[in-house]
């Protein structure tokens, strides 16, 4: 290391004296711009000691890191990104986007003034509940709704309501744990109740849920899946043979969905059990679901059943801390609405992309690879590919969604460096990285995007 070079850095008192840094000062907040200096110093200390070079401490070389520094404080965290990755309910990236109408909604009713919690029929105080209410009611067949925060809330708030000290009946099989560590049995705990597992692994028999029920079972409660499948040698009471067992006990029978559709599946070839209206048919006393996922909203948990499970559920302490925003309720009624109405298949972004076929995937593959090609980079492969997309958010675990995907190999870099290179763009690409090439999944990339996408890949090439 070249002591020589390091007594040589400036401090920071010099830096900060220096026009171009008061010229900072005179627009930014002075901490914020000394904090800059200090980290613009600290990777100059860590550059000299791995390639000594006096071009480093050059007045104009310093500045300029200062002012990155500074421009990287000042940039916002949450941007824009491409998901190139054909999931199309991709936690990591905010799972589903927002249709125009949310997006309209949002804006519409929370730039100013709401009637969000104001009755202006009869000029009083009303409730929040009431704009999505009816809407849920009519579309569905439940008795009442209520929205929280998130689906894991729901779960939360309805143990909290109708098992804190009693036992909650559960299928072995069904002890899940999703991402984000949400795990049933500390979900329990946390919400007072006492876990009561019943069955094994892979069989369950109704004879098994009602030896454990005794004097002080709270329920029975069923949960789906989400991100994994139980096949083979199984066994499991129905739906309906479970709603019988309770009303025999007068035990209510609560089904967390996890990703429930309000929209019928099957002309897309899913099979999975998703419906939110047949456990309502059928009789549960309560359901859950998460908006965020095959319903195509806002992050919420929507609560669905009994009209008098729900007046409990909303007289709750915890209902409070739990509850959603203007703005949610804004994205979720817009988004209810377009289901109800019948429009959700055009307007809902996640079930446009599942419901894409091979043949116009595969003519969108076409396009963007034209596109990339004419770029005309040295080194550049381009290809397409045949493969599989996954709907993603723990919603249909056995569902693969056959896809094309523009493959990417450049001559003398290799596809991490390319993958990195994608994800410093703005806006940032988020792809795949596979077979020493990056992919990209045309079901989760609109023809919107493409232009984006080129630029971003020629900068990457740059």
């Amino acid at each position: 290391m070249d002591q020589d070079l390091l007594r040589r850095i400036p401090s920071v008192d010099s830096l900060l004296a220096r026009p171009a840094q008061q010229e900072l000062i005179a627009h930014h907040p002075r901490d914020l711009v000394v904090r800059a200096v200090r980290a613009a110093l600290a990777d100059l200390r860590e550059t000299l000691g791995r390639a000594p070079s006096e071009d480093h401490l050059s007045p104009t070389a310093i500045d300029s890191a200062v002012q990155a520094k500074l421009a990287a404080r000042l940039a916002p965290s949450l941007v824009p990104v491409i998901n190139a990755t054909g999931v199309v309910l991709h936690t990591n990236l905010g799972r589903a986007p927002l249709s125009s109408a949310a997006l309209g909604a949002i804006r519409e009713t929370c730039e100013g003034y709401s009637n969000l919690e104001f009755d202006l029929v009869e000029g009083r105080r009303g409730s929040r509940h009431t704009h999505l209410e009816d809407l849920f009611v009519e579309h569905t067949g439940a008795e009442a709704s209520l929205v929280v925060n998130n689906n894991a809330a729901a779960v939360l708030l309805i143990l909290a309501t109708l098992g804190a000290g009693r036992e909650v009946i559960v299928s072995r099989g069904e002890i899940i744990e999703i991402g984000g560590s949400f795990r049933l049995p500390d979900v329990m705990a946390a919400g007072g109740a006492r876990l009561v597992e019943v069955g094994t692994t892979n069989r369950t028999r109704l004879a098994d849920y009602e030896a454990a029920i005794g004097p002080e079972t709270a329920m029975l409660f069923k949960a789906h899946r989400s991100n994994y499948a139980i096949v083979g040698f199984t066994a499991e009471p129905t739906r309906a043979e479970l709603v019988e067992l309770g009303r025999r006990h007068r035990l209510p029978v609560v089904e967390d969905l996890g990703a429930g559709s309000l929209t019928d599946l099957a002309s897309l070839g899913i099979d999975e059990a998703v419906s939110v209206a047949r456990p309502i048919r059928e009789g549960v006393d309560l359901l859950c679901f998460s908006g965020d996922k095959l319903l195509g909203g806002p992050q919420c948990g929507v609560i669905l059943g009994r009209a008098t499970l729900l007046a409990d559920l909303r007289r709750h302490p915890l209902y409070r801390a739990l509850r959603v925003d203007k703005m949610t309720t804004a994205a979720l009624e817009a988004t209810v609405r377009e289901v109800h109405e019948g429009r959700a298949a055009e307007s809902l972004p996640v079930l446009r992309a599942i419901a894409s076929d091979q043949t116009e995937l595969h003519a969108r593959a076409e396009r963007l690879a034209a596109r990339i090609a004419a770029l005309g980079h040295e080194g550049l492969e381009v290809g397409l590919a045949h493969g599989h997309s996954k709907v993603g958010g723990g919603s249909l675990p056995q569902t693969e969604l056959p896809t094309w995907r523009v493959v990417l190999r450049v001559a003398g870099l290799s596809a991490a460096e390319l993958d990195r290179r994608l994800r410093a763009s703005r806006p940032a690409v988020v792809s795949l990285v596979g077979s020493g090439a990056v992919q990209w999944d045309l079901r989760t990339i609109g023809e919107e995007d493409h232009e984006a996408l080129t630029e971003a890949l020629a900068g990457a090439l740059g």
